[in-house]
């Protein structure tokens, strides 16, 4: 029996949508968040088919050049995002923290186990000789008992575990441990998970509360980045202001555009369309690099595309299967932050943003569909970092007989694209100028 197969059924059946329960489990339309995977009632949340279902760890018989990973090949968002390519550059960094606001990690996954966030304060021993991950004493004083590697504010516990699955795959996307000889590999091969889970199906609660908490604990606790698939129609200031609070503590916040397949110039979709400049706003496209009809699209309110078609990736219980919605675009996303930031550490979240955008394909049939008009490429955003190539397409070595102002953009400077046209074009001037420089160096060889 295919199970992918049935899983893409089963999600073509709910319309796409994984951003929302109401729908499946009869629960009252209100105003809270859920994950985000394709739901057509106004909630801030995830949404996700009845069930998930799960292929086992099987070996493949054409594993990665680079990597021993057997079941590397079946994401394909790997491959068209150029994700592969970029691994002579960096696999991330342990210091990269990334905050998944979800419905929890399977913590004992064989391919995510040792890419969780380790809180300091809550490992080692304390002063009697105990395991301060479990002598249940808030060892570090930040107000969360044993919270080694995240909290859970639906019931107020360290327990992160996922009892549903949305929040494991979406961690195996961004993170999932490379060259085990198991399972996939994430963007990032290599970086640290801090796990909030905000939401669980069979637990109704105040997901738009627990939120807001989950984003000030990652403020609090120092995460670089927050990935946030989910959101619903409904405006917070109490979120808005959460995000702010983040954002001047350098935080970059990247959020699913939504799967209410309309268009969010018109329909808000929060938190992805908050006025903040740390947000980047991310919308899915399948293999042929169609946006998905379920997708949000706005050329004023969503950045960037990225895969979101029946993506692999992690779930619980050491399995693995495939989801579909702008929530695995995201992870895509956070996953080239990571990289970025990892590759620069003293990039501020500007700059990391900058560099997303601004490295991506440009489509003609996405100038309708994002303001940048492209789709996330992770090899020449790390290409252009390595090859010490401003984001405006400007060799920063290597520049003699280029008139001085022929480029002008900083990746360091904090630019809208949303704003410039000019960035229509940038996709095509990057390339045309690394060429120039290569055949430079030919020349000058």
């Amino acid at each position: 029996m295919d199970f992918n197969k049935m899983l893409s059924a089963g999600l073509a059946v709910v319309g796409f949508a994984l951003i929302g329960w109401g729908m499946l489990n009869n629960t009252p339309a209100q105003a809270y968040h859920k994950p985000a995977a394709i739901d057509p009632l106004p909630n801030h949340g995830p949404f996700f088919p009845e069930k998930l279902s799960a292929n086992k760890n099987k070996k493949n018989d054409k594993p990665s050049v680079l990597l021993n990973d057997p079941d590397i090949s079946k994401n394909w968002g790997l491959k068209i995002s150029d994700a592969l390519k970029a691994r002579g550059i960096t696999e991330g960094s342990k210091d990269v923290i990334v905050a998944v606001i979800d419905t929890g990690i399977d913590t004992n996954h064989r391919d995510l186990r040792n890419n969780l966030w380790i809180n300091a304060g809550e490992s080692g021993k304390d002063s009697l000789g105990r395991d301060k991950a479990t002598n249940g004493i808030d060892d570090d004083g930040n107000g969360f008992i044993d919270d080694v590697h995240g909290w859970n504010f639906v019931n107020n516990s360290n327990r992160v575990d996922d009892n549903h699955g949305h929040g494991t795959h979406i961690a195996g996307i961004i993170g999932a441990e490379g060259g085990n000889n198991f399972g996939i590999t994430g963007i990032a091969s290599k970086v640290s998970l801090m796990v909030l889970k905000y939401y669980d199906p069979r637990f109704p609660s105040n997901n738009l509360e627990n939120t807001i908490k989950a984003i000030n604990y990652a403020t609090k606790m120092h995460a670089q980045i927050i990935n946030y698939s989910g959101g619903g129609v409904d405006y917070s200031q109490p979120e808005f202001e959460a995000i702010r609070k983040a954002r001047s503590a350098g935080i970059l916040f990247v959020a699913a555009a939504g799967n209410e397949r309309s268009n969010s110039d018109k329909q808000k979709y929060y938190p992805a369309n908050y006025d903040l400049d740390n947000i980047i706003s991310v919308t899915a496209i399948d293999p042929k690099l169609q946006v998905l009809s379920s997708s949000n699209y706005g050329v004023q309110t969503v950045h960037v595309a990225a895969p979101g078609e029946d993506i692999y990736s992690t779930l619980p219980g050491n399995a693995f299967g495939s989801l579909t919605g702008t929530s695995q675009a995201t992870a895509f996303a956070t996953g080239l932050a990571v990289l970025i930031k990892a590759n620069n550490p003293e990039f501020k979240y500007s700059a990391v943003k900058d560099y997303i955008l601004k490295t991506g394909d440009e489509y003609p049939w996405l100038r309708s569909k994002t303001g940048t008009s492209k789709k996330l490429n992770v090899y020449k955003a790390l290409t252009t970092l390595d090859r010490n190539v401003s984001a405006s397409g400007a060799l920063a070595t290597n520049t003699i007989g280029l008139q001085e102002n022929t480029f002008a953009a900083d990746p360091q400077t904090t630019v809208d694209p949303m704003q410039s046209n000019a960035f229509v074009e940038f996709g095509k001037t990057l390339m045309q100028n690394m060429e120039a420089s290569r055949v430079r160096n030919i020349n000058n060889n």
